[in-house]
Protein backbone atom coordinates (compact mmCIF):
# COMPACT_ATOMS: atom_id res chain seq x y z
CA UNK A 1 0.00 0.00 0.00
CA UNK A 2 0.87 3.44 -0.76
CA UNK A 3 -0.22 6.60 1.64
CA UNK A 4 0.53 10.05 -0.01
CA UNK A 5 -0.69 12.03 2.79
CA UNK A 6 1.17 11.93 6.20
CA UNK A 7 2.60 13.78 9.03
CA UNK A 8 5.32 11.57 9.52
CA UNK A 9 8.52 14.03 9.50
CA UNK A 10 9.80 15.21 13.43
CA UNK A 11 9.10 17.66 14.50
CA UNK A 12 7.89 20.36 12.38
CA UNK A 13 4.73 20.48 12.44
CA UNK A 14 1.69 18.70 14.38
CA UNK A 15 2.54 15.18 13.83
CA UNK A 16 5.78 13.10 14.76
CA UNK A 17 7.29 15.51 17.38
CA UNK A 18 10.98 13.84 17.29
CA UNK A 19 13.13 10.99 15.38
CA UNK A 20 12.22 8.42 18.03
CA UNK A 21 8.00 9.10 16.82
CA UNK A 22 8.61 8.98 13.27
CA UNK A 23 10.73 5.84 13.26
CA UNK A 24 7.33 4.51 15.47
CA UNK A 25 5.02 5.63 12.92
CA UNK A 26 7.32 4.12 10.00
CA UNK A 27 7.22 1.15 12.15
CA UNK A 28 3.38 0.88 12.68
CA UNK A 29 2.86 1.76 9.16
CA UNK A 30 5.14 -0.89 7.48
CA UNK A 31 3.30 -3.29 10.39
CA UNK A 32 -0.01 -2.67 7.94
CA UNK A 33 1.49 -3.73 4.88
CA UNK A 34 2.29 0.05 3.77
CA UNK A 35 5.46 0.27 1.25
CA UNK A 36 5.55 3.87 0.56
CA UNK A 37 4.95 7.24 2.34
CA UNK A 38 4.61 10.75 0.48
CA UNK A 39 5.50 13.52 4.21
CA UNK A 40 3.48 15.96 3.81
CA UNK A 41 3.82 18.53 6.43
CA UNK A 42 1.75 21.61 6.65
CA UNK A 43 2.70 24.35 4.72
CA UNK A 44 1.60 28.42 5.00
CA UNK A 45 -1.34 27.19 7.00
CA UNK A 46 -0.97 30.19 9.44
CA UNK A 47 0.63 28.44 12.21
CA UNK A 48 3.37 26.38 9.94
CA UNK A 49 5.99 26.99 7.65
CA UNK A 50 7.96 24.31 5.85
CA UNK A 51 10.51 25.19 3.03
CA UNK A 52 10.92 22.62 0.65
CA UNK A 53 14.92 22.34 1.23
CA UNK A 54 13.84 21.64 4.86
CA UNK A 55 11.54 19.06 3.89
CA UNK A 56 13.85 17.63 1.66
CA UNK A 57 16.80 17.26 3.75
CA UNK A 58 14.29 15.78 6.93
CA UNK A 59 12.50 12.98 4.10
CA UNK A 60 16.37 11.84 3.20
CA UNK A 61 17.74 11.13 6.71
CA UNK A 62 14.71 10.01 7.66
CA UNK A 63 15.23 7.20 4.71
CA UNK A 64 18.71 7.07 5.98
CA UNK A 65 17.55 5.77 9.47
CA UNK A 66 15.16 3.28 7.59
CA UNK A 67 17.40 1.59 6.07
CA UNK A 68 19.72 1.31 8.50
CA UNK A 69 16.93 0.01 11.27
CA UNK A 70 15.70 -2.26 8.42
CA UNK A 71 12.48 -0.87 7.98
CA UNK A 72 10.89 -1.61 4.69
CA UNK A 73 9.09 1.63 3.95
CA UNK A 74 10.37 3.97 1.28
CA UNK A 75 9.50 7.88 2.01
CA UNK A 76 9.17 10.25 -0.51
CA UNK A 77 8.64 14.79 -0.33
CA UNK A 78 5.75 16.39 -0.32
CA UNK A 79 3.56 19.28 1.44
CA UNK A 80 -0.18 19.80 2.48
CA UNK A 81 0.00 23.61 1.45
CA UNK A 82 -2.68 25.75 2.49
CA UNK A 83 -4.75 27.88 -0.62
CA UNK A 84 -3.14 31.28 -0.13
CA UNK A 85 -3.00 34.40 -2.50
CA UNK A 86 0.73 33.74 -3.69
CA UNK A 87 -0.15 29.81 -4.36
CA UNK A 88 0.78 30.42 -7.93
CA UNK A 89 3.73 32.49 -7.92
CA UNK A 90 5.26 30.33 -5.06
CA UNK A 91 4.26 27.47 -7.31
CA UNK A 92 6.87 28.78 -10.12
CA UNK A 93 9.49 29.83 -7.86
CA UNK A 94 9.97 26.38 -6.94
CA UNK A 95 8.88 26.85 -2.95
CA UNK A 96 6.46 24.68 -3.35
CA UNK A 97 6.72 20.76 -3.64
CA UNK A 98 4.86 18.32 -5.33
CA UNK A 99 3.70 14.54 -4.06
CA UNK A 100 6.70 12.99 -4.61
CA UNK A 101 8.60 13.20 -8.21
CA UNK A 102 4.68 13.36 -9.59
CA UNK A 103 3.16 16.10 -11.26
CA UNK A 104 0.39 16.19 -8.48
CA UNK A 105 0.39 18.62 -5.76
CA UNK A 106 -1.62 18.62 -2.36
CA UNK A 107 -3.58 21.31 -1.38
CA UNK A 108 -5.55 21.53 1.76
CA UNK A 109 -8.63 24.43 2.15
CA UNK A 110 -9.69 25.65 4.95
CA UNK A 111 -12.61 23.96 7.28
CA UNK A 112 -15.09 26.31 6.70
CA UNK A 113 -15.27 27.64 3.21
CA UNK A 114 -13.58 27.05 0.01
CA UNK A 115 -11.35 29.88 -0.56
CA UNK A 116 -12.30 32.58 -3.41
CA UNK A 117 -9.08 31.45 -5.31
CA UNK A 118 -9.56 27.75 -5.05
CA UNK A 119 -10.60 27.91 -8.76
CA UNK A 120 -7.84 30.11 -10.20
CA UNK A 121 -5.55 27.96 -8.34
CA UNK A 122 -6.73 24.69 -9.93
CA UNK A 123 -7.34 25.81 -13.55
CA UNK A 124 -3.72 27.61 -13.63
CA UNK A 125 -1.88 24.66 -12.51
CA UNK A 126 -3.87 22.30 -14.64
CA UNK A 127 -2.22 24.66 -17.61
CA UNK A 128 0.86 24.54 -16.32
CA UNK A 129 0.59 20.12 -16.34
CA UNK A 130 0.11 19.86 -13.02
CA UNK A 131 -3.30 18.54 -10.93
CA UNK A 132 -4.28 19.66 -7.97
CA UNK A 133 -5.28 16.60 -5.09
CA UNK A 134 -7.67 18.75 -2.47
CA UNK A 135 -7.07 17.33 0.88
CA UNK A 136 -9.77 15.84 2.76
CA UNK A 137 -12.74 17.92 1.18
CA UNK A 138 -15.05 15.85 3.21
CA UNK A 139 -13.93 18.44 6.76
CA UNK A 140 -14.82 21.33 4.19
CA UNK A 141 -17.95 22.95 5.59
CA UNK A 142 -19.00 24.45 2.52
CA UNK A 143 -18.30 20.78 0.46
CA UNK A 144 -20.04 19.23 2.96
CA UNK A 145 -23.30 21.59 2.55
CA UNK A 146 -23.29 21.37 -1.17
CA UNK A 147 -20.85 18.70 -3.20
CA UNK A 148 -21.31 20.54 -6.20
CA UNK A 149 -18.98 22.67 -5.20
CA UNK A 150 -16.36 20.11 -5.12
CA UNK A 151 -17.79 18.89 -8.22
CA UNK A 152 -16.84 22.09 -9.96
CA UNK A 153 -13.45 21.95 -8.89
CA UNK A 154 -13.52 18.62 -10.05
CA UNK A 155 -14.39 19.66 -13.67
CA UNK A 156 -11.84 21.81 -13.66
CA UNK A 157 -9.39 19.42 -13.09
CA UNK A 158 -8.71 18.75 -9.38
CA UNK A 159 -8.84 15.36 -7.64
CA UNK A 160 -9.74 14.83 -4.06
CA UNK A 161 -8.50 12.70 -1.30
CA UNK A 162 -10.53 11.35 1.65
CA UNK A 163 -9.07 10.43 4.89
CA UNK A 164 -9.24 7.14 6.64
CA UNK A 165 -10.61 8.33 9.87
CA UNK A 166 -13.31 10.00 8.06
CA UNK A 167 -14.49 7.02 6.27
CA UNK A 168 -14.18 4.92 9.60
CA UNK A 169 -16.34 7.64 11.78
CA UNK A 170 -13.49 8.92 13.53
CA UNK A 171 -14.15 12.52 13.05
CA UNK A 172 -17.79 11.57 13.79
CA UNK A 173 -21.06 10.59 12.23
CA UNK A 174 -21.49 13.76 10.04
CA UNK A 175 -17.93 13.37 8.19
CA UNK A 176 -18.66 9.98 8.05
CA UNK A 177 -21.75 10.35 6.22
CA UNK A 178 -20.20 13.26 3.79
CA UNK A 179 -17.62 10.92 3.14
CA UNK A 180 -19.29 8.27 1.69
CA UNK A 181 -21.41 10.80 -0.01
CA UNK A 182 -18.87 12.68 -1.84
CA UNK A 183 -17.31 8.94 -2.81
CA UNK A 184 -20.72 7.78 -4.13
CA UNK A 185 -20.84 10.80 -6.34
CA UNK A 186 -17.60 9.97 -7.72
CA UNK A 187 -15.79 13.04 -6.37
CA UNK A 188 -13.08 11.31 -4.53
CA UNK A 189 -10.17 9.85 -6.36
CA UNK A 190 -7.79 8.83 -3.74
CA UNK A 191 -7.64 7.59 0.05
CA UNK A 192 -5.01 8.18 2.85
CA UNK A 193 -4.37 8.21 6.23
CA UNK A 194 -3.57 12.09 6.95
CA UNK A 195 -1.94 9.95 9.64
CA UNK A 196 -0.38 12.13 12.65
CA UNK A 197 -0.30 10.05 16.12
CA UNK A 198 -0.10 6.48 16.80
CA UNK A 199 -2.84 6.81 19.38
CA UNK A 200 -5.70 9.06 17.07
CA UNK A 201 -4.66 9.92 14.65
CA UNK A 202 -2.63 6.74 12.92
CA UNK A 203 -2.70 5.20 9.02
CA UNK A 204 -5.48 2.61 9.31
CA UNK A 205 -5.40 2.42 5.75
CA UNK A 206 -6.24 -1.06 5.63
CA UNK A 207 -9.55 -0.89 7.48
CA UNK A 208 -10.51 2.60 5.33
CA UNK A 209 -9.67 -0.06 1.87
CA UNK A 210 -11.77 -2.92 3.73
CA UNK A 211 -14.77 -0.58 3.89
CA UNK A 212 -14.76 0.83 0.63
CA UNK A 213 -15.16 -3.05 -0.45
CA UNK A 214 -17.86 -3.73 1.99
CA UNK A 215 -19.39 -0.24 0.66
CA UNK A 216 -18.49 0.32 -3.09
CA UNK A 217 -16.92 -3.36 -3.86
CA UNK A 218 -13.93 -4.42 -4.82
CA UNK A 219 -13.13 -2.28 -8.00
CA UNK A 220 -13.42 1.02 -6.04
CA UNK A 221 -10.86 -0.52 -3.87
CA UNK A 222 -8.74 -1.43 -6.31
CA UNK A 223 -9.20 1.73 -7.96
CA UNK A 224 -8.31 3.94 -4.84
CA UNK A 225 -5.33 1.47 -4.41
CA UNK A 226 -3.93 2.22 -7.83
CA UNK A 227 -4.67 6.27 -7.46
CA UNK A 228 -2.16 6.06 -4.48
CA UNK A 229 0.53 3.93 -6.98
CA UNK A 230 0.54 6.27 -9.92
CA UNK A 231 1.20 8.96 -7.62
CA UNK A 232 4.07 7.40 -6.16
CA UNK A 233 5.09 6.91 -9.45
CA UNK A 234 4.32 9.82 -11.31
CA UNK A 235 1.59 8.65 -13.25
CA UNK A 236 -1.82 9.79 -14.38
CA UNK A 237 -5.04 8.34 -12.77
CA UNK A 238 -6.86 5.67 -13.25
CA UNK A 239 -10.06 5.95 -15.53
CA UNK A 240 -12.91 5.80 -12.40
CA UNK A 241 -15.40 2.06 -12.49
CA UNK A 242 -18.21 4.45 -14.01
CA UNK A 243 -20.67 1.31 -14.16
CA UNK A 244 -20.47 0.36 -10.49
CA UNK A 245 -20.23 4.19 -9.40
CA UNK A 246 -23.85 4.53 -10.73
CA UNK A 247 -25.14 1.02 -9.16
CA UNK A 248 -23.46 2.70 -6.32
CA UNK A 249 -25.48 5.87 -6.32
CA UNK A 250 -28.67 3.83 -6.64
CA UNK A 251 -27.96 2.07 -3.64
CA UNK A 252 -24.26 1.06 -2.97
CA UNK A 253 -22.40 -2.15 -3.03
CA UNK A 254 -24.88 -4.07 -1.07
CA UNK A 255 -27.53 -3.28 -3.73
CA UNK A 256 -24.88 -4.60 -6.60
CA UNK A 257 -24.54 -8.48 -4.19
CA UNK A 258 -28.24 -8.34 -3.71
CA UNK A 259 -28.59 -8.41 -7.79
CA UNK A 260 -26.67 -11.50 -7.88
CA UNK A 261 -27.78 -13.18 -4.71
CA UNK A 262 -25.14 -12.89 -2.71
Amino acid sequence: MIDVHTHILPGIDDGAADWDYSIKLARAAAAEGITGIVATPHHYDGKYTNDAGTVRELTAELNRRLIEQNIPLTIQTGQEIRAHSEFLANWQSGKLLPMGESSYVLIEMPSSQIPKSMEQIVYELRLLGVRAVIAHPERNAEVVQNPDRLAELVELGAYAQVTTHSLLGGFGRGIEKASWTLCRRGLIHIVASDAHHLEWRSFRMKDAYDRVEEELGPVWRRYFERNAQAIWNGRELNDQPTLVQQTAKAGGWGKIKSLFGK
